[in-house]
């Protein structure tokens, strides 16, 4: 078997900048991750992560949400297209949509998301002013499965930053952002590596089940 043939398909949905995008595209080319990213979609048009999917040659597919009447039917259109190019991973990179409960069950163990919050705390929008306004000392993200409820699946890595006195969100979100460039792609390796599952509703990195704040290298 040659080495293009042990590749693993990831499929990324997006909905902005695409910059996590860019840090799992750049890593697939280094050859850092065994894979290759065989679609980016987005239900935006104008999203920036389509440009760098066609610079980098990938696949740029458009499902727009708002041509759709119902979530259900959105996600079934969304569902369509990604088993077009049968992935064994589907990446959330920025992907501004609450998935049916009847999508993510169709991809059980096969999605990640990056969330940018230390999980449990501030599931949703607006974590960074939510973390400084809560008097928090640190701040970060978390990447986790996907599962049915929102920012509910198990985490497998977080990383952290201080909050500083007097820091707005704005810069809150840049240093978290830069955080969220290196550990992505890192867990998208392990899992294309089989090294990472979900087993139970639980991640299990080396056949070891990773703890609530997922993985820590002590």
């Amino acid at each position: 078997m040659s080495d293009a043939a042990k590749l693993k398909s990831i499929v990324v949905l997006v909905s902005g900048n695409g910059s996590n995008l860019q840090a799992i595209i750049d890593a697939c080319e280094q050859g850092k991750i065994p894979a290759k990213i065989t679609a980016v979609i987005s239900n935006k048009a104008q999203a920036y992560g389509l440009q760098r999917a066609k610079t980098a040659g990938i696949p740029a597919v458009v499902v727009d949400h708002t041509a759709y009447l119902t979530r259900e039917a959105y996600d079934q259109q969304l569902l369509a297209q990604i088993s077009k190019f049968a992935p064994d991973l589907i990446v959330l990179a920025g992907f501004m949509r609450i998935l049916s409960h009847e999508f993510v069950e169709n991809f059980q163990g096969q999605m990640l998301n990056i969330h940018p919050s230390l999980l449990p705390k501030y599931k949703g929008l607006h974590t960074h002013q939510r973390a400084i306004d809560a008097g928090d000392q640190e701040h970060g993200a978390s990447v986790h499965f996907v599962t049915a409820d929102l920012d509910d699946g198990p985490v497998v890595l977080q990383s952290k930053v201080p909050i500083f006195e007097n820091q707005d969100a704005e810069e809150l979100a840049e240093r978290v952002i830069v955080q969220e460039r290196q550990m992505y792609p890192l867990v998208v390796k392990w899992f294309c590596q089989d090294r990472l599952i979900m087993l139970n509703n639980k991640a299990f990195l080396d056949g070891i089940e990773l703890e609530e704040q997922g993985y820590a290298a002590n």
